[in-house]
């Protein structure tokens, strides 16, 4: 998340590469809302929604366990394609947990959301990030980018966000230099390693990670983009162990190939967003596309084990 200004807010800033007619209708209009609210796995049952001050938004979120998380939202400021002020987690029988201020701001055809929650104290602000990131509930931003993608036709694409305790340099190195990347990249339990690798724009690697159960998968990478300290691009795709183009064994119908852009942006002196962005490269079959949206679900927990592990690395100081 950025930088708050104050100790119990909480902030998120996000761009969307969408206008800001189609953002705020995503928020605010019920057929949009019901396609993207709440972490991975979760849907939504809307009673009755009224966007204007004073209004309503009663709604349930069915959590993918099967539990129910009833939820009052009641508006305060509506301001048409610029400005919410809600109190958001209500119920019939529970105050409010805490209220959000969001902002939607034009950049060139693209949309900055810029959104504040402020809870009662800093320890409450405190514990709300832990059980944020506990529940994955910024997947609820990843799921909305890929829904903004979709409307504009756009639909093969997964997004997955994480801001690290690092300097933009710093975080950048973690993906680019192969020795620091082999060291967190996979899901938890498993371990990588390069059988060949040229960092370069044009250049290509070959991998091998060892998974928890035993088992071992290749895959190449073919360098695009690598443009300090901001933008690195490349594709990738599962192979043999010689590096020949091959389907995974745990799904015969995934697409050959993901191109991978991988942007970070500063927070502050010490904090780093990275977005990674996933999109299906080249031509594939139905099956391979429908293989692809089935497993958005999973790829989260994947790519949150390996940011766990890249957190965990840049925890440990540089002379340790």
């Amino acid at each position: 998340m950025a930088t708050a200004e104050r100790e119990n807010e909480l902030r998120l800033v996000r761009v969307f590469d969408a206008p800001v007619a189609l953002v705020w209708d995503a928020w605010v209009k019920d057929e949009h809302v019901a396609q993207w609210w709440g972490p991975r796995g979760f849907s939504i049952t809307t009673k009755s929604k009224d966007v204007r001050p004073g209004g309503r938004w009663v709604y349930t979120m069915h959590g993918p366990d099967g539990v129910d998380y009833p939820n009052i939202t009641t508006y305060h400021v509506v301001e048409p394609r610029a400005k919410l002020v809600y109190d958001h987690g209500a119920t019939e029988d529970r105050d409010p947990l805490f209220r959000v201020t969001v902002t939607f701001r034009d950049q060139d055809g693209r949309t900055e959301m810029d959104m504040t929650m402020a809870l009662a104290t800093p320890e409450a602000a405190r514990e709300a990030r832990a059980f944020i990131k506990r529940a994955g509930g910024e997947s609820t931003w990843d799921r909305f980018g890929e829904y903004l993608e979709q409307a504009q036709g756009r639909p093969d694409t997964f997004f997955i966000n994480r801001s690290f305790a690092a300097d933009q340099r710093t975080v950048f190195d973690m993906w680019v230099n192969p020795d620091h990347y082999a060291k967190w990249m996979g899901p938890t339990g498993s371990t990588m390693s390069f059988l060949r690798v040229d960092v370069r724009e044009g250049g290509s690697a070959l991998w091998a990670m060892t998974m928890a159960d035993g088992s071992t998968k290749h895959g190449v990478l073919e360098y695009r983009t690598i443009r300090p300290v901001d933008l690195f691009v490349y594709s990738q795709n599962f192979s043999d162990a010689d590096g020949t183009l091959c389907k995974p064994s745990f799904a015969p119908t995934y697409p050959d190939r993901i191109l991978t852009t991988v942007t970070f942006v500063p927070e502050g002196p010490n904090e780093t967003r990275v977005t990674v962005r996933w999109e299906i490269l080249g031509d594939a079959t139905a099956g391979e596309r429908e293989t692809f949206d089935a497993m958005k679900t999973s790829m989260t927990p994947g790519w949150t084990g390996a940011f766990d592990k890249l957190e965990a690395l840049l925890a440990v100081p540089a002379d340790a």
